[in-house]
């Protein structure tokens, strides 16, 4: 986990800092009609993760160990980039549910195999 946090730590920087220079430029946007303000940060916080995406060569689906072609991974980095900090803290958390689900199975597993073990110990006492 601590590698995939630190293979996603670019995305994450790029997200906060398209969050920052808009809220930089939020006092020229203030001008605006609040629907095409929204309409223009949206747009633009989405064109600026793209970009980043591309050029910057940032990556989330492969760190996950999927393969997809590049201009899909360029079109779902962008979509989280472009998100902020709250896209990839989504991410994270969704990860770390995914993590805690698979600890969850695996002592299920172990005790299950363990159960297992026992019954077969005690029918050796058995016999």
């Amino acid at each position: 986990m601590e590698s995939l946090v630190t293979a996603l730590a670019p995305v994450f920087a790029a997200g906060l800092a398209i969050q920052q220079l808009f809220e930089l430029l939020d006092p020229l946007l203030e001008r605006l009609d609040k629907s095409v303000k929204s309409y223009v940060t949206s747009i633009g916080s989405l064109a600026l993760g793209f970009l980043l995406a591309w050029l910057g060569g940032f990556q989330v689906l492969g760190p996950l160990g999927v393969s997809v072609p590049s201009v899909v991974e360029i079109f779902v980095t962008g979509l989280i980039i472009s998100g902020g900090t709250e896209g990839i803290n989504s991410l994270l958390k969704f990860l770390g549910y995914a993590k805690e689900k698979q600890k969850a199975e695996a002592k299920e597993e172990v005790a299950r195999v363990s159960g297992q073990q026992a019954a077969a110990a005690i029918d050796k006492m058995h016999m």
